[in-house]
């Protein structure tokens, strides 16, 4: 009996509901973002050298590497949304999966450096001007909380536009710290809170980067994107009317908010029409959060395994023995 196969190509980036804001929506907040901490990171590191401020110098050096983060972030931004061409077929939305890495690589060699110069000056704690420490940090506490309100609406949906929310949030609660410190120094002369404060800096940064450091990682190795869940998926397939099988199902993300899926399903009844397929592929995206959706349908007639499985030759092998040895001469040769 000759199998039947159909592919139904999906590639549709709009009117999904849980789809990310466009890109376009946050340009003004990048410029926005980037000139205000531009300001502030040279303001701050003047005062911080002035006052004699390890905290305020540390937390000068955070924010500059946030400038850079955030320019990362903005031209990723941009660069997604470039055409797909016959070289890069999926244009390339990838690029903000390597801006969301390079902020948080960014980011933890900030902590190493901040860390070090806190441990050296603990030895010997030097004199710090509390007032300038303080009035300066509180104008950290507005400019980052500014900033971070601006990308708060796309940082549930897309993981490039979340480190630059987190990178402002750190900022804004950092300030804060800082402001604290300095409060405390005026009142009492513990100089040594100064390096403590520059460490409690570091520990908050580096436990805010390292989601964004795993969640990146793990997109470049393509896996399954955070909040889609797998078993789901395949329940949902398995569900649809005239699906008896599911295999070779595999789900990978295409940038920091758009996910990809490709998948056999079984249908012994053949191909059941573009209007059934259309509708697996609509639900796919407003459930599973799933843009780009490539599925082939097989009748079952042959066995199929997924290469990728260490196991898949010698199930090949076994069921061809079987079934088909004087059908295919010299399929079983090496």
């Amino acid at each position: 009996m000759k199998q039947q196969k159909k592919q139904t190509h999906s590639h549709d980036h709009h009117g999904h509901s849980h789809h990310h804001a466009d890109p376009d929506n946050h340009g003004r907040a990048f410029v926005i973002a980037i000139i205000l901490n531009v300001i502030y990171v040279s303001v701050e590191f003047s005062y911080g050298f002035i006052a004699n401020s390890t905290a305020l110098m540390a937390d000068a050096g955070h924010n500059l590497s946030d400038v850079l983060g955030l320019v990362l972030a903005w031209g990723a931004a941009i660069l997604s949304r470039k055409a797909p061409s016959q070289r890069y077929t999926y244009g390339l939305r990838s690029t903000s999966i390597l801006a969301a890495l390079a902020n948080a690589m960014i980011l933890l060699l900030a902590c190493g450096a901040i860390s070090w110069e806190a441990i050296l000056r603990f030895s010997q704690p030097p004199e710090v001007a509390g007032f300038t420490v303080t009035l300066v940090a509180a104008v950290g506490i507005v400019i980052n909380g500014l900033s971070a309100w601006l990308f708060v609406k796309g940082s549930k949906q897309d993981l490039n536009i979340r480190g630059a929310y987190l990178h402002m949030m750190a900022d804004a609660a950092v300030s804060l710290g800082v402001v604290v410190a300095g409060l405390a120094m005026m009142y009492t002369g513990w100089y040594w809170l100064d390096p403590v404060v520059s460490l409690l800096i570091v520990m908050i940064v580096t436990i805010s980067t390292w989601g964004l450091l795993r969640d990146s990682l793990r997109l470049i190795l393509a896996a399954v994107p955070e909040g889609i869940d797998v078993a789901a998926v395949e329940n949902y397939l398995l569900q649809c009317t005239g699906v008896v099988d599911v295999h070779d199902l595999h789900i990978w993300g295409i940038s920091t908010s758009e996910g990809a899926l490709s998948a056999h399903l079984v249908i012994p009844q053949g191909y059941p029409g573009d209007a059934f397929m259309d509708d697996i592929i609509c639900t796919l995206k407003e459930r599973f959060s799933i843009q780009h959706s490539t599925l082939q349908m097989e009748q079952g007639t042959t066995l199929h395994t997924c290469t990728l499985h260490p196991d898949a030759l010698d199930t090949q092998k076994q069921y061809r023995r079987a079934m088909l040895p004087h059908e295919i001469p010299g399929l079983l040769s090496p």
